[in-house]
């Protein structure tokens, strides 16, 4: 299935309403060594479709992460739950960061869900988050 073309428009849109970051894990393209991604947040395989309403700006890891899942099963409450869904839910609703604002914690089995399958843990951005903490750049405002 050929992927659908998303326009320079659409996707400074995209860029522009996720405020340059990784709508996910909030990771700031500017500091991204890999390409930012527009993610279809329900996947053209699942039947999504490339509109505004059905794409996230997303960093590399999280996109490759995330690949063609919208659910998953939260350990927590054993229940299979939907991934967060930037245009249908609130960010803090779901997370929240460490006291140290290395980590970012899932609040609801949501949250919980979303922050183990795309690993927004993972080391590197960890020590990323950490850098850049020291430096006033984290967590964005």
């Amino acid at each position: 299935m050929a992927r659908e073309y998303i326009t320079a428009e659409l996707r400074r849109l995209i860029i522009d309403r996720a405020r340059g970051c990784c709508e996910y894990c909030q990771f700031p393209m500017r500091f991204s060594l890999d390409s930012m991604e527009i993610d279809h947040i329900l996947q053209v395989s699942l039947g999504g479709v490339t509109i505004a309403e059905n794409l996230a700006f997303a960093c590399h890891g999280c996109n490759q992460y995330k690949h063609n899942r919208a659910k998953g099963v939260d350990v927590s409450s054993n229940r299979e739950v939907p991934l967060y869904h930037p245009r249908l839910m609130n960010w803090e609703t779901h997370f929240a960061w460490s006291e140290d604002t290395t980590h970012v914690v899932g609040k609801t089995p949501t949250g919980r869900v979303t922050v183990q399958l795309l690993k927004m843990n993972r080391a590197g951005a960890v020590n990323l988050r950490r850098v850049l903490n020291m430096s006033g750049d984290h967590p964005p405002s």
